[in-house]
């Protein structure tokens, strides 16, 4: 769909037939990226502001336009599983275990989380 504000309207729409307005959804799993981005959520970004959209665009991002589902959506979810893999994942993955709000991932509530971290990911921090 080349026309984006036509798809995050329709993404939108789709989610509240779904689950309800606003949607509150059972079960999200989110990844972690090295620099704390998670589920399109990406540091420099203003999305951490949005209060009154279920989908939003971001900029270029890795050479992409994406959309993604917006922080009140994702806290309200009953319950987030996160896999984090790859050694590259560390330091993101200690400042998710330390709630640090600088990073998207850290913004993302983490009571009612999972996290499932490979042995590479995890091994500074004592888990493996």
């Amino acid at each position: 769909m080349p026309d984006l504000e036509s798809a995050v309207d329709l993404y939108e729409q789709t989610l509240g037939e779904i689950a309800g307005s606003p949607p509150l959804l059972d079960l999200v799993h989110l990844g972690l990226g090295p620099d704390g981005h998670t589920c399109c959520l990406v540091p420099g970004d203003s999305l951490s502001k949005v209060t009154d959209s279920v989908v939003a665009l971001i900029g270029v991002y890795q050479g992409r336009r994406r959309m993604t589902l917006t922080y009140p959506v994702l806290n309200r979810a009953r319950s987030i599983i996160r896999l984090v893999t790859g050694k590259d994942k560390v330091d993101a993955l200690v400042r998710l275990r330390d709630g640090d709000p600088s990073i998207p991932a850290g913004i993302v509530r983490r009571d009612e989380s999972l996290v499932l971290a490979d042995r590479a990911a995890a091994e500074i921090l004592g888990l493996n």
